[in-house]
């Protein structure tokens, strides 16, 4: 009885793989979340100082906190039943833990940090206790209890660093990368191995649908924040190219991801001898390729606010760092999928890394113009390679 009870939480062969509109509605809060994680490396990037490098860990630090949040929840609604009541319950409560975090984001490392660890805390351990305690005799409750183990253990360090400022920096990235490594390694326990979540039964083609829609918020984030920056600016030629110039970036980067692999990413999924496997690579990918738009929507604020001000080597770590940091990750993702290394993102990885000492000269929208020229060949580039052939199809090595 306890076992059928179990069952009914797990997606069934009926199951379908589009995202329920409660999945859109959770990632809403991430919207606002990735606005809270722009501002802080805007406010750190701006204020300057000996202190720039720690501030910009310490965000690095919460971004990746929330994200291992929402990743984890888009595994759960890949492995569990949506549409099931407790499953639901998951995500809403995952939702507020989140939006707490969100909240608090901007002043987490400061009186805000009991609230942010707690939030997090009440995601991380809550959520494998509730499914430990909701599938009661089924054999998939062995997995939800190690990671409830795991994640209780790295709770330690997240409530001591919450409670002591001191300690708070080396604590916290204690604790994260001991969350990080449970999800790498598979939550081993000693004496009962691991389960890697490569070896996961999941709804791939939910799963790469969740992260393709993480890619869109950050774009989204991308748009909110040329909109905002632009509109509270002067009407000016210069403001306005940096604007259009910004925009034409964001969609350059939606053209570059959706090209051919992101196409076919669910296709790759259901043709993959091992969907589990594939779903956990691309989320990782996936992490870096969200950072490097994130990144390159800083990029936008600065420059749109003062496009005329010389590009100091932070601002170009930004304008062309992050779109490097999203060609590489892009460079993997096509490997992921048709097992071959795109040369047109190598070069523009290279080109965009070349350029930095050369635009530290330069006004800081003339740096911008460059980014955009390096992405715009990349799409030229893919655009005319395509042209007139089909469709491929995905060749994993995974």
């Amino acid at each position: 009885m306890a076992h059928g009870r179990g069952e009914a939480l797990l997606r069934g062969g009926m199951s379908s793989a589009r995202a329920t509109f409660l999945e859109l509605f959770f990632d809403l809060v991430f919207v606002f979340a990735l606005t809270r994680i722009s501002k802080r490396l805007i406010d750190d990037v701006t204020a300057g100082g000996p202190d720039v490098l720690r501030q910009v860990a310490q965000t690095v630090i919460l971004f990746l906190a929330l994200w291992i949040v929402w990743s984890l929840t888009a595994w759960v609604t890949s492995r569990y039943e949506p549409d099931n009541s407790a499953i639901q319950f998951v995500v809403v409560a995952s939702m507020f833990g989140s939006m707490v975090m969100a909240v608090a984001t901007p002043r987490a490392f400061a009186e805000r940090a009991v609230p942010f660890a707690l939030a997090y805390l009440a995601v991380q351990v809550g959520r494998p206790l509730f499914l430990t305690l909701a599938l009661r005799g089924h054999p998939r409750r062995t997995v939800t209890g190690r990671i409830l183990i795991w994640s209780a253990v790295g709770a330690v360090p997240w409530l001591i660093g919450a409670l002591v400022p001191s300690a708070r920096a080396v604590l916290w990235t204690l604790a994260l990368a001991w969350d990080y490594a449970g999800l790498a390694l598979g939550w081993p326990i000693p004496g009962r191995g691991s389960v890697r979540a490569s070896g996961w039964v999941v709804m791939g083609e939910h799963l790469v649908e969740r992260y393709q829609q993480f890619f869109l918020i950050a774009l989204g984030e991308t748009v909110l924040v040329i909109g905002m920056t632009f509109s509270g600016a002067a009407f000016s030629a210069a403001h306005a190219s940096a604007f259009t110039l910004s925009f034409l970036i964001t969609a350059l980067l939606w053209w570059i991801y959706f090209h051919r692999a992101g196409h076919v990413l669910a296709a790759a999924i259901r043709a993959a001898r091992s969907p589990g496997l594939l779903g956990e690579s691309a989320s990782w990918t996936h992490l870096v390729i969200v950072a490097g738009v994130l990144l390159t929507g800083v990029g936008y604020e600065l420059v749109i606010v003062d496009p005329y001000e010389r590009t100091a080597l932070s601002w170009a770590l930004f304008v062309l760092g992050g779109p490097a940091l999203f060609l590489a990750a892009r460079a993997r993702f096509e490997y992921e999928i048709f097992g071959r290394v795109s040369r047109n993102r190598v070069v523009g990885v290279v080109l965009l890394l070349g350029l930095v000492p050369v635009v530290l000269r330069l006004p800081s929208i003339g740096t911008l113009a460059l980014s955009a020229v390096v992405l715009a060949g990349i799409a030229v580039a893919d655009a005319a390679r395509a042209h007139g052939r089909p469709l491929e199809q995905p060749a994993s090595p995974l």
